[in-house]
């Protein structure tokens, strides 16, 4: 087992592991912040810009999920080439600038076109540690240290509407962003001083953006990773839709406004505590089988919630426990799904971790952009979405692994190299 990450560009900087999880998660986590410590402030952002369309105020979020999707295809082959350090520090810069900036938007126009700017920019903070942690590791490990990391980065959604509604009681909204920055610089500070190179100079890539256009239709054609790229875009997509839409479904539809960071919180915290478990069981068990019991799980849940939806309009002891639980389950496939995906891919993580991104989370992205312009007052939008989009999942995960579930990854290697010899 690796219990110290050291350098692989010759200099002396190294890093306890348990250090090297929380510095990932806190690297990982800073998009998550850009995101839920927005929601409580989205009122007062469209007050103070004059927006009166309800649904308009949720793009705040939204586009700045989709800028992140498509900057998710840039900073891979970038990192391939100069190394992870260089590339990650100018996500951070990019990340502490442009808050600062939202901070200062004269225009509601100009805030959500800074605000897509900054998900373009900063999307390397979400892409590169996955790669870094590819290059250390694979596997059931790898997807042990992904669901770990998971637990701290989960802690985010769970505190950063707290910690905006905090933030409005002392100030106004602009003071959200000034916290962003101040919070991204101590994590980039940390960075700077701790992470080690960890791209082998053997492995480097040379500079050529045709590794992007290779790489993008090579994901959706390597067909062991295809499935679970997709499938994971469709169910966060599902999430997303939540994400944009949960301070008018909480406040408006279940009349819980005051209540909506510790119900939002709440929820997500259940994500953070299936990843701690998934950490604890995904070597024993493999990833395959934990993520494909959480899908079909999934599927039950949401189908549930459409019945909470049509049948029990408005009931919030329904709707809690229900989305508690989807959150739940997703613990157990995000980082699996990312894990098994990035197989293929070991001497182009970066560009792969990259590609794998654009596709997972621009295509979230637009599916919760149109879930949260959908929104008709009722949680009818998004229960729909999370049973249609996870049994598109499914289908999509049994195209991958050729019509089998729940084996190990032996048992996956052995059975398509059969198939392959037939």
């Amino acid at each position: 087992m690796i219990t110290t990450i050291s350098s692989s560009d010759g200099t002396s900087r190294s890093i306890g592991r348990a250090e090297f999880v929380a510095l990932m998660a806190a690297t990982m986590s800073l998009g998550a912040l850009a995101i839920d410590a927005m929601l409580p402030a989205l009122d007062e952002i469209a007050g103070s810009f004059g927006v009166s369309e309800p649904n308009r105020r949720q793009l705040v979020v939204g586009v700045y999920l989709l800028a992140a999707g498509v900057g998710c295809l840039i900073p891979g082959s970038f990192a391939d080439t100069f190394g992870r350090r260089r590339v990650l520090f100018v996500a951070f810069a990019a990340y502490v600038v442009t808050s600062i900036l939202c901070a200062f938007a004269p225009t509601y126009e100009s805030l959500l076109w800074l605000r897509g700017i900054q998900g373009f920019c900063t999307a390397g903070l979400g892409v590169l540690p996955a790669a870094i942690i590819r290059d250390r590791f694979e596997g059931d490990a790898m997807a042990r240290i992904m669901s770990t990391i998971f637990i701290v980065f989960m802690v985010v959604p769970v505190l950063a509407p707290s910690l905006g509604q905090v933030v409005l009681a002392f100030g106004h909204w602009p003071w959200v962003f000034v916290v962003m920055a101040a919070i991204a610089s101590l994590v980039w500070l940390w960075a700077w001083s701790r992470l080690p190179e960890t791209l082998s100079p053997e492995d480097r890539q040379p500079l050529d953006f045709r590794t992007v256009a290779h790489n993008l239709p090579l994901t959706l054609t390597t067909r062991e990773a295809s499935g679970y790229v997709i499938g994971s875009a469709l169910t966060f997509g599902a999430l997303f839709g939540y994400i944009n839409s949960a301070q008018q479904l909480i406040g408006e539809h279940f009349d819980a406004d005051e209540y909506f960071p510790l119900i939002f919180g709440l929820t997500a915290s259940t994500l953070a505590m299936s990843s701690f478990a998934n950490s604890r069981i995904v070597e024993r068990y493999g990833a395959r089988r934990v993520s494909h019991t959480a899908l079909v799980t999934f599927i039950c849940l949401a189908a549930m919630q459409v019945y909470a939806a049509f049948f029990q309009p408005g009931d919030l002891y329904w709707f809690v426990p229900l989305m508690a639980g989807n959150l739940c389950l997703l613990g157990f496939m995000g980082a699996n799904f990312g894990s098994i995906a990035m197989q293929p891919f070991e001497h182009t993580a970066g560009a792969a971790s990259s590609a794998q991104g654009f596709i997972r989370m621009g295509g979230a992205a637009l599916i919760g952009i149109a879930i949260g312009q959908n929104y008709d007052g009722t949680a009818k939008p998004i229960a729909l979405a999370l049973f249609g989009f996870s049994l598109c999942s499914l289908m999509l995960v049994l195209f991958s692994e050729r019509g089998k579930l729940f084996r190990r990854p032996g048992e996956a290697r052995k059975y398509l190299a059969m198939h392959e010899a037939i």
